[in-house]
């Protein structure tokens, strides 16, 4: 890794780097030469990282340099966190799909994470997770599905929808690279141990917040049907080669077995979302287990508090 100010990136393949943030990674794409379209963003990670985006930014293109836009693999919090922030500093377009729109100019909440689901650590703080919509309807644009980002022009759009409605991934045919965002994902998002440990194994979209198990079946094997060489993903390290294809034909075959929950929210119920926002979310299913699980844990975080007092 590349070290600036305390900034530590990595590369995916040539004209491709990304930034590990806590959990969550972004990335920076250059455009070859004879592209004059300069770099793009690909997401930007939790909030109160922007310094740490704009010190990569400028190790890697120099000070005060700017993308020529940002694109959103999607809306959740954890990949926009810090866009707000950067807008302020860069005052550049911001791509998204047309059904990701209403999260982002403030017409809709996501549909509530479902906890029960992924038995790990995340899963249960996933309930303080942001599922409220952001603002920046003056920045964002929808994206041309058919002719993709303009600021971006050898790059592939591809809609994979499940993890959230307008959820895309970024395909290179050059070199075949994907940036599948959290379509799919190269660590078990779930565990913190895995998560924090940038342990590597190839899984589906993060459970406790995929709220159309379905369309992310289909979104998995739409990947798969591109036979990547390099998968770079909004949670894990970097995944190439031998590896990866193997992995990722096992996922997309068995991914009803391999990835989706038994039960939870959204288990044979998704929730239902168009141009103007969510139109149905499931009733909540208890879950007698994680109610269990839940009671335990907070017993004993009240305990450990308790004796610190």
């Amino acid at each position: 890794m590349l070290k600036n100010k305390n900034v530590k990136y990595f590369q995916v393949a040539q004209g491709v780097w990304g930034l590990k943030i806590l959990f969550v990674n972004i990335y920076m794409i250059a455009n070859r030469k004879g592209h004059s379209k300069g770099w793009v963003l690909v997401d930007t990670g939790l909030k109160g990282s922007a310094k740490k985006i704009i010190a990569m930014a400028e190790k890697l293109f120099g000070y005060g340099t700017r993308p020529a836009a940002i694109i959103l693999t999607h809306g959740h919090s954890d990949h926009t966190g810090s866009l707000k922030k950067l807008l302020k500093y860069w005052d550049v377009p911001v791509y998204a799909h047309s059904l990701e729109l209403p999260y982002l100019t403030g017409l809709s909440s996501y549909p509530p994470v479902d906890a029960t689901v992924g038995g790990g650590l995340l899963s249960l703080l996933s309930v303080f997770f942001r599922v409220k919509p952001i603002d920046i309807r003056n920045n964002v644009k929808a994206i041309d599905m058919h002719n993709g980002v303009p600021e971006l022009p050898e790059w592939r759009i591809i809609h994979t929808p499940g993890h959230s409605p307008g959820h895309i991934s970024l395909f290179l045919p050059l070199n075949t690279t994907l940036i599948a965002g959290d379509a799919i994902t190269t660590t078990k998002s779930e565990s913190a141990i895995y998560v924090f440990g940038y342990l590597n194994t190839l899984s589906g979209p993060p459970k406790y917040i995929t709220s159309d198990w379905q369309a992310a079946a289909s979104s998995v094997r739409r990947l798969a049907a591109l036979n990547p060489r390099i998968v770079a993903t909004g949670h894990g390290p970097v995944m190439r080669g031998r590896e990866l294809h193997t992995e990722l034909e096992e996922l997309a075959k068995n991914f009803e077995k391999k990835v989706v929950p038994r039960s939870g929210r959204y288990v044979g119920d998704a929730a239902v979302a168009d141009e103007s926002g969510v139109k149905y979310i499931p009733p909540f299913k208890t879950n007698i287990r994680f109610n269990i699980t839940a009671g335990v844990i907070a017993a004993m975080l009240t305990f450990i508090i308790v004796r610190k007092l």
